[in-house]
């Protein structure tokens, strides 16, 4: 006896894949297609032996809405048993794009195989492809039928470790960051690598691509590194199937990206000219906003002109086009917002780098580096210049009793590359240090900034330290205030987009990535758990190599360490990352902002009560720990099934001993023998991916889209320096050319906001948090609920942060010309909106 079954797979309509050999109507016309083949997931009772494969082939039947169906019927002998898995193989010339693949007729319903992959055609690839259906296994519980296509997946996926990979290919391993130099005939190019002992730093995929060789050096290489970025195509290997859909990449070249190149197009002429030129009055910057650059008249023949004609607006009855940035909403709301002290303070909680401020646990303050290199560690922040900050409110002893003073504090971590970063032109750097009070309205008020030079070997200069405060009544202290706060800014800024945003969640996580490919079956219930959180993570990744952190890329043009930058990336990796540390109920209590309270929500009592990013942040991460448990438990019963799935053990090894592998050997890395600790990896993992990202990611135009508020450079030195008399005049005669002078020049102005505004777009097919199921987990009942559970916790948090954005109590979120705090309202609609919390790391 035979069961007629309906096999219905759908195919992705694409512009046409880069394995075309062209001449797939043909072969759909001549009844070539998809060939198909049932894989049963028991063996033969008898012989013990793999049950022979059904095999048909299917051919095309419609096309409606970019989907192109594929149908046959198949007859399937009763003893043939549960399809486990298929075997595709593409007869076309073209590689396609396989949805899904849909077994309608069994007794028990519908067999379902979620595919989402590239299949190459067989001309191109003689290895068939094998997709499971959407029931999870543990390796313990594979049925005997599938054990074998489970173990030689994992080996393809795997590779060999050599040779240099092709576009197309699915392979994952591991390579240092040795291909962040260019060695285009430069020697200012070359970069150091990173990762290994001297210069520690988590793993990326193995290309096995070989440095450049010498050539001519392109004198605008930064405009070359910005059309990856702006096209959305990467020139390194990424595995095929963590490439851009058609639609993101559509998105990246002809809407919101295509205004990568705004910056540099219209006023190449101008920065040729003089790279430096900077701002001659502050007018000058808003005028970026109001009135636009003028753009030099476009050609037929112009590069440009098909690629950012949405960006540009053309005056009525004029032949001449402008180009104009966005007005940030933080503007919008409050065009002085960057001048008030408020703002510095509460931009440290509820702005785009809210992980950084720290309470105060020990005074006086005090530098744990060498002082025969580094000088004299005592910090000139005295207990005098506290007292005389927080008069009126309460004594110094009672500030740190009552745990009042915190800190954001890049002293240790700059310090170092103070020397080699000065000794670059159009640049400065300083340790330093900015303390802060806890007024009594729950709002962060400045006492001071401490900016150090050390001592130089190369010029004799001894040790420099000064501290500035705000609220003098001479004006030229507020002066000065004003631009050390914006020489800290500075050094927040890049803290923030090479530490808080790239290091630690787009590099860290794609170990995680690596390892989940390569040591968990796609039938694992865990790899299918985390799956939507690394979608797009290698390609953006791959792209930033190519565009932002690479030598002279975006990063190194605009933010004040320069060439030096992921080498400060990399010291803070060795220094501060660690993994157990990512989770946020430990961040917090590391940090001093909350300490543990089984009685209080969350069973943390935070330190600052409104703290915008830690109050919301715990709602999600409560939310999504739930979700996790609920999945893992469910799989995993009891202790000894995290145990005995080896599966599971060499992925964690893996991710410890080879994608983080400069910290293989620390204690703190977490042990994973209970569902409890796998709960709490993974639920960091995903936290890492999603929300985290999300809140340092998604406001930085919002923040940063103006110049003076968060400077990505400071050029100058401060005035009080080893000045000269006619700087010192200059300074009193002319405090604000002076500072014009720090800021960043035009060109890296325009460069940096562009990049932001790149940033902080949300994409039409992002997918956000809690909102769709994935197939796999709605095939099991008690995951289904689960995850329903999980979804309706997400919807909750959307009004719980809307009420407390209404709440007047609540100053860091709300009041006249300040900004509500939404990264953490997980849902968004497409462009740069300040909320949405995807996924995955996507841009």
């Amino acid at each position: 006896m035979t069961v007629k079954v309906k096999a219905v797979a759908t195919v992705k309509e694409t512009a046409g894949g880069f394995l075309g050999i062209g001449g797939d109507g043909v072969s759909d016309f001549f009844g070539k297609g998809l060939r198909l083949q049932l894989v049963s997931a028991q063996l033969h009772p008898e012989t013990g032996l793999e049950k022979p494969v059904i095999e048909s082939r299917m051919k095309r039947t419609s096309k409606k809405n970019g989907e192109v169906k594929y149908e046959v019927e198949i007859e399937v002998p009763d003893d043939f048993g549960e399809v486990g898995a298929v075997i595709v193989e593409n007869e076309h010339g073209n590689e396609r794009l396989l949805i899904d693949i849909v077994l309608d007729g069994f007794v028990n319903g519908p067999v379902n195989v979620v595919c989402d992959s590239w299949v190459h055609p067989k001309s191109k690839d003689s290895k068939n492809r094998v997709f499971f259906t959407t029931k999870s296994y543990l390796p313990s519980e594979t049925p005997a039928g599938l054990t074998k296509y489970r173990e030689e997946e994992l080996i393809l996926l795997r590779g060999n470790g050599e040779g240099q990979r092709e576009r197309g290919e699915r392979i994952y391993d591991y390579e240092v960051y040795d291909d962040l130099g260019n060695l285009d005939g430069n020697p200012d190019l070359v970069r150091p690598v990173l990762g290994g002992k001297d210069r520690p730093y988590p793993r990326r995929v193995r290309t096995g691509r070989p440095r450049p060789e010498s050539g001519t050096y392109f004198t605008l290489l930064w405009i070359k590194n910005m059309l990856p970025l702006a096209t959305g195509n990467s020139d390194f290997y990424v595995p095929r199937d963590e490439e851009f859909s058609q639609l993101k990449k559509s998105a990246f070249s002809s809407a919101t990206v295509s205004g990568a190149l705004r910056a540099v197009v219209p006023t190449a002429e101008t920065f040729l000219i003089d790279w430096d030129l900077g701002f001659p009055h502050l007018t000058a910057i808003d005028s970026m906003y109001d009135q636009g650059l003028n753009l030099r008249p476009r050609t037929a023949d112009s590069p440009w002109t098909d690629i950012i004609p949405r960006l540009i607006r053309t005056v009525a009855n004029s032949a001449d086009d402008f180009l104009q940035f966005v007005v940030p909403e933080s503007m919008k709301r409050d065009r002085f917002f960057w001048l008030k002290d408020e703002q510095f303070g509460r931009q440290t909680l509820a702005g785009v780098n809210p992980c950084s401020i720290e309470l105060v646990k020990q005074w006086p303050l005090k530098s744990k580096l060498d002082p025969q290199i580094y000088g004299s560690p005592e910090s000139a922040i005295t207990t005098k210049i506290v007292e005389q900050q927080i008069r009126g409110f309460m004594t110094f002893n009672d500030a740190m009793k009552q745990r009042k003073l915190f800190i954001l504090d890049y002293h240790d971590l700059l310090l170092p590359f103070v020397g080699p970063v000065r000794q670059l032109k159009g640049t400065t750097l300083y340790g330093s240090r900015a303390l802060f009070f806890l007024t009594p309205v729950g709002t962060l008020k400045p006492v001071a900034i401490e900016l150090v030079r050390p001592p130089s070997k190369n010029d004799g200069k001894p040790q420099w330290k000064q501290v500035f405060t705000p609220g003098n009544c001479s004006a030229t202290e507020e002066w000065l205030w004003k631009l050390a706060k914006s020489h800290f800014l500075a050094h927040d800024s890049c803290y923030h987009e090479i530490v808080s945003h790239w290091l630690k969640t787009h590099a860290c996580m794609e170990p995680y990535i690596i390892a989940t490919n390569r040591q968990l079956s796609a039938m694992h219930p865990i790899h299918r758990l985390l799956l939507p959180h690394f979608r797009y993570t290698m390609e953006i990744n791959s792209l930033a190599r190519q565009t932002l952190v690479n030598a002279d890329g975006i990063i190194e043009l605009g933010f004040s360490p320069l060439k030096y930058s992921m080498q400060l990336s990399s010291a803070d990796y060795d220094q501060r990352w660690r993994f157990d540390y990512e989770a946020l109920p430990k961040d917090l209590i590391r940090r001093g902002m909350a300490v543990e309270d089984p009685s209080a929500p969350h069973g943390l009592k935070l330190t600052i009560e409104d703290y915008p990013y830690a109050s919301d942040g715990l709602i999600l991460w409560d939310g999504l720990h739930q979700w996790v448990a609920d999945y893992v438990n469910h799989y995993y019963p009891n202790p000894s099934l995290i145990i005995s799935d080896a599966e599971l053990q060499s992925w964690w090894t893996e991710i410890r001993t080879v994608g983080h592998a400069d910290k293989k050997d620390e204690p703190w890395w977490p042990s994973l023998r209970t569902p409890s600790d796998l709960i709490e990896i993974v639920t960091t993992m995903a936290w890492t991916a999603s929300a985290q990202h999300a809140a340092v990611n998604f406001g930085q135009y919002t923040y940063g889209g103006y110049i003076p508020n968060r400077p990505s450079i400071a050029r100058t030195n401060m005035p009080t320096e080893d000045p000269t008399e006619e700087s010192w005049k200059q300074f009193i005669e002319e405090p604000e050319t002076v500072l014009l002078e720090m800021f960043p020049s035009q060109l890296q102005a325009a460069v940096v906001m562009t990049m932001l505004s790149l940033l902080s777009n949300h994409a039409a097919d992002e997918e956000y948090i809690g909102q769709a199921m994935e197939p796999c987990w709605g095939n099991d009942a008690a995951i289904k609920a689960a995850f329903e559970r999980f979804s309706g916790r997400m919807k909750a948090l959307e009004g719980v942060v809307d009420a407390r954005n209404g709440n007047e109590k609540l100053r860091n979120r709300n009041g006249a010309g300040v900004l509500p705090y939404e990264f953490l309202k997980p849902v968004s609609e497409p462009g740069v909106t300040g909320k949405g919390v995807p996924y995955s790391i996507s841009i």
